[in-house]
């Protein structure tokens, strides 16, 4: 009888809800944090965004993801009051990355004049602030206030540059690697030594980190080479682009930019992806 799979993941924010989808199909999961969201507070950028939306000078907010929408509103609040800060923003046309800042702005009774269409890449955003935009093309003249998640989204950025907006960043938090990171440094030493069949990856910068890590032990070649007789999931395709780029395959990636889909689907592919030898 085939063993269950082996499966790492490096989910952080989710970690509990990864560990009982893989578990409940029926694998072995290892969920290892690799990052944590430092929130900023008030900054001299979210000063220049409230300054804004104050002035009227906003013409689109696009809410990145849910946590940083929360984290705005959570330093805003040294500022002005919720009440005030969903009342300016209405003045403003609102755009949404995907399901889990659409989810947050509703429970706040915030209006959504657009929402990026999936799987929710930078080119998704442009067309949904496009959409919001009279001419449907140029954005010439137009304010665009970003809330970032993590870093910078300098695709994004610069495609509506090009289209004649002022992009505004709005950061409200940083990536910063785990406070303890003995447990993933262990998770990449048993990846090099073959434990694991099948890898998950939710976003890119769960690879920035383990590289990192992994760079700091002199492991990352092994750890690079170990990866690649894995099978590789990836979230969507701004993870995959990230894995790419590192030398390392996709072999799957779900139609849409689920977790539970990831794990479904790369659980069901994996066994036909592996030699047998590797899961008897």
């Amino acid at each position: 009888m085939s063993r269950p799979l082996r499966v790492c993941s490096f989910e952080s924010r989710r970690a509990d809800e990864m560990q009982s989808l893989i578990e409940r199909n029926h694998a072995v999961a290892t969920v290892v944090e690799s990052l944590r969201e430092i929130p900023l507070g008030m900054t001299p950028q979210l000063e220049e965004f409230l300054s804004c939306l104050r002035s009227g000078a906003a013409d689109v907010v696009i809410f990145m993801t849910g946590v940083g929408a929360e984290s705005l509103v959570t330093a805003m609040e040294s500022k002005c009051s919720r009440e005030e800060f969903f009342r300016l923003l209405q003045q403003a046309s609102i755009v949404v990355r995907g399901p889990k800042p659409w989810a947050t702005l509703r429970k706040w009774g915030v209006r959504i004049d657009a929402r990026a269409d999936e799987p929710n890449t930078w080119r998704e955003v442009v067309q949904a602030v496009l959409a919001v935009t009279p001419s449907r093309t140029d954005l010439t003249g137009r304010r665009i206030c970003v809330q970032e998640y993590g870093l910078p989204s300098s695709e994004l950025y610069a495609e509506l540059a090009g289209r004649g907006a002022e992009v505004v960043a709005v950061p409200v938090y940083r990536w910063a690697l785990p406070e303890d990171t003995l447990p993933l440094e262990q998770v990449i030493r048993d990846t090099v030594s073959g434990v694991f069949d099948l890898i998950l990856l939710t976003t890119g910068q769960q690879l920035v980190h383990t590289l990192q890590v992994a760079d700091l032990h002199g492991l990352r070649a092994a750890w690079l080479a170990a990866v690649r007789r894995c099978v590789v999931a990836s979230i969507g395709p701004t993870t995959s682009q990230q894995l790419v780029r590192a030398g390392l395959p996709v072999d799957f990636e779900p139609a849409q930019p689920h977790m539970g889909q990831l794990v479904r689907g790369a659980l069901a592919a994996a066994p036909g992806l592996l030699p047998d030898c590797r899961i008897r």
